[in-house]
């Protein structure tokens, strides 16, 4: 069958389509359905989440974006919190001192994630589109007409005012738009596998790498635990048989035992790339997640960046798209997003390295950096806070306070509230020193808090937990103009 299914004309302008249905597609579809825009979800794999996942780590400023959608703590009873972890055998970083109401690691597979984020956008009203693949992409003046192929073989073409790639690594999104992926492959031959243990770890999380062998081991609190090693001799093709005995061989080699490895539950052989799109943005068209950047695992940030691209994106989006912002708002998305994913690409690069040095002089300046973050809180914490994503900031206009930009922590609200909890359904969140009236347009786009305690600085929360706008004196005039220049 072939003809157009979904909203036309001017209904079709007012809704998105997102393609993929992992973590990054889940949350954005899930955010744009909540802030009540119409959104299609088109996913060529079965409705069935399976039980098989790389990505097995939530940072704490996933965290904090989930606990703004009222979902940590339901993850947080079902995965497993790691405190600490240590790297290259010698150095512990400990978490616990992070500012955050997370000050942890929580571990669990991806599905877990798959799975609350899917009932989330469906009890939102997203319409999933499942077995169903993009085969074409086409964008005009007015939006854009994505091509796709049914599970029955039938064609169909479905129109939205935007688009979303959040297809992966091999994005058809991205390739349709033209948009190049630049970059190379790292390591060849990572082996993936859950396997259950005799012999528990000393530590939550291990991670060392000895001569052409390195390992990362870590528990899911299922009774399995995730091994990712990798044999620096051994360059296989993706497709290459993964037995217990090369698993267990690389681990031994480099963590010193294989902690009696037995029953895993699947294996997979795969290769790391460093790739990242010059744009997140074509037209109507934006790109987030391994769609726009892929990067080694090291640091386990490839699912966290992805949600922090979403957590961005998806307000930006549904502003415009409701008509609340002009459509220059998106290009702060790329401008924002893209240093981060660089970012991501240039540090779990440089994890990997040094994990792999051999040459005496490289092992030497690991050994000595490993040092200096021992030694050194600031230079710890900043290393920290670019892993865990509380560290980093977005540019602030010129002239702009100095908490423009910033990750607004979970702040006490009078009431006894919290700021996470405020930010549920996607709205702006002003915390004033006094009462402060709002026109009654806004009252779905904003919330309106004050102060637990006397300070007096008066700040404008985005939807995704930066400060959009903050003074220290703040007239009614300066609020309302913020407002206006803000929330629209």
């Amino acid at each position: 069958m072939t003809g157009t299914t979904g909203p036309t004309g001017t209904d079709a302008l007012r809704t998105v389509i997102v393609v993929g249905a992992g973590p990054t597609g889940l949350l954005l579809a899930g955010d744009l359905a909540t802030a009540g825009v119409p959104v299609t979800l088109v996913e060529k794999r079965p409705k069935e989440i399976g039980n098989l996942s790389r990505a097995f780590v939530l940072h704490a400023r996933t965290l904090e974006q989930f606990d703004a959608r009222g979902v940590a703590d339901e993850l947080e009873e079902v995965g497993r919190r790691l405190s600490r972890f240590r790297l290259y055998g010698r150095l512990t970083l400990d978490l616990s001192g992070l500012p955050s109401r997370f000050n942890h690691l929580l571990v669990l597979p991806q599905y877990e994630v798959e799975r609350v984020l899917e009932r989330r956008a469906s009890e939102a009203g997203v319409v999933f589109r499942y077995e169903t693949e993009v085969t074409g992409l086409t964008q005009d003046a007015r939006g854009v007409t994505v091509a796709v192929r049914g599970p029955g073989g039938g064609t169909q073409e479905l129109r939205a005012a935007y688009a979303v790639g959040t297809d992966g690594m091999r994005s058809t999104v991205r390739e349709a738009v033209g948009l190049p992926f630049p970059g190379r492959s790292v390591i060849r031959s990572v082996m993936l596998a859950d396997v259950r243990v005799t012999e528990e770890p000393g530590e939550l999380l291990t991670f060392d790498a000895v001569g052409d062998a390195f390992a990362f081991l870590v528990p899911f609190g299922d009774g399995y635990h995730r091994v990712i090693c990798w044999d620096r001799r051994r360059d296989l093709p993706d497709d290459a048989p993964v037995s217990l005995d090369e698993i267990k061989e690389t681990t031994r080699r480099a963590l010193g035992r294989d902690f009696g490895m037995h029953d895993p539950r699947w294996t997979s052989r795969f290769h790391s790339d460093e790739r990242q799109a010059p744009a997140y943005r074509a037209g109507r068209v934006l790109l987030a997640g391994d769609a726009a950047h892929v990067h080694t695992p090291a640091g386990a940030q490839g699912m966290n960046t992805g949600l922090q691209d979403a957590a961005n994106l998806s307000w930006k989006l549904a502003a415009v798209v409701q008509g609340h912002a002009d459509d220059a708002l998106l290009d702060t998305y790329h401008a924002e997003r893209h240093p981060v994913g660089r970012t991501v690409l240039l540090s779990s690069g440089g994890i990997v390295r040094a994990a792999m040095a051999k040459r005496p002089w490289t092992i030497a300046l690991r050994t000595a950096f490993a040092a200096f973050l021992d030694t050194v809180g600031p230079a710890r914490r900043r290393a920290l806070g670019q892993v865990t994503g509380i560290g980093y900031r977005y540019a602030a206009p010129r002239g702009a306070h100095r908490f423009v930009g910033l990750r607004a922590p979970d702040l006490a609200l009078a009431g006894g509230g919290r700021l996470h909890e405020a930010l549920r359904g996607g709205r702006f969140v002003l915390i004033t020193p006094r009462p402060c009236a709002v026109g009654d347009d806004r009252k779905d786009r904003l919330a309106v808090e004050r102060w637990a305690s006397g300070r007096r600085t008066a700040v404008l929360v985005r939807p995704d937990g930066y400060v959009a706008w903050a003074a220290d004196s703040a007239t009614p005039a300066d609020v309302a103009a913020a407002l206006d220049a803000h929330v629209g």
